[in-house]
């Protein structure tokens, strides 16, 4: 098995393996190379606090990005929600919890075989007045090929947006996949759907731009009720439980 197939399996068997997969599908996983110009524009595009994959690993060569999307029991138990579900506070946790694992899992398999490994952490990267990342797992996730951003800023992939993206930096090269060219948002392609800006419950998001600071109090709000979770679950996912929140991977026929 090449190193490329290696990696794809060692992150979904963690998937596989993790005792959560109902709320989980198949991950996705694509390939960026460390040197890819777009590393080098995102502190002008998310903000002058994000690093450059040689930052977080020296050696650096290849960007692994990987999606874990949500099932979609979990997606409609948040849409019909008229505020957050707790499934969806719920695997806001699981999922960081598991994308670190995996992320930690993959370095040490990479070390094994001679290969220098180097992560960020799931989430909470940023900064909390100007809120902007110091490492954004989604964009990442663009430059690696696996999809195109939507109305809602989320990266909608061939089986949709809802779901939480991890990535890890290695000293190995391997050969990155090319950007997808169609738009996967339906307001991008046709002008309708309009989704996520009706859905969300602050009017934060709007077609021609975004609150990030109104998003995020009533995230911290939205935090509070799931205290109990023992974690900070500033989560809301109205904006991605719409018909781009669960793709089919070859008609791209919406399956919600």
């Amino acid at each position: 098995m090449d190193l490329r197939n290696e990696i794809v399996s060692v992150i979904k068997n963690e998937v596989l393996g993790s005792g959560k997969e109902e709320l989980f599908r198949e991950p996705l996983v694509g390939f960026a190379s460390a040197d890819d110009p777009l590393f080098s524009k995102l502190a002008e595009i998310v903000g002058p606090e994000h690093v450059h994959p040689k930052d977080i690993l020296e050696s650096a060569k290849t960007v692994v990005a990987f999606f874990v999307p949500f099932s979609k029991r979990i997606v409609l138990e948040n849409r019909k929600s008229p505020e957050v579900s707790p499934e969806w506070a719920n695997i806001y946790l699981v999922a960081n919890a598991l994308i670190n694992d995996i992320s930690k899992k993959l370095i040490e398999h990479l070390a094994g075989k001679g290969i220098e490994g180097g992560t960020i952490k799931a989430t909470h990267t940023f900064d909390e007045k100007t809120l902007q990342a110091g490492w954004s797992h989604r964009s990442a996730a663009y430059i690696a090929g696996l999809g195109r951003f939507g109305l809602n800023r989320m990266l909608i992939t061939p089986v949709g947006c809802a779901g939480r993206y991890g990535s890890v930096v290695i000293s190995e090269k391997i050969a990155p996949d090319p950007r997808p060219q169609e738009e996967l948002c339906t307001y991008f392609i046709n002008g309708q759907c309009g989704f996520c800006i009706n859905n969300c419950p602050t009017q934060a998001l709007k077609v021609d731009g975004f609150d990030r600071h109104k998003c995020y109090a009533h995230l911290l709000e939205v935090s509070k009720r799931f205290s109990d979770l023992g974690g900070l679950c500033d989560v809301c996912g109205k904006c991605v439980v719409g018909p781009c929140a669960i793709l089919f991977d070859k008609s791209k026929e919406r399956s919600l």
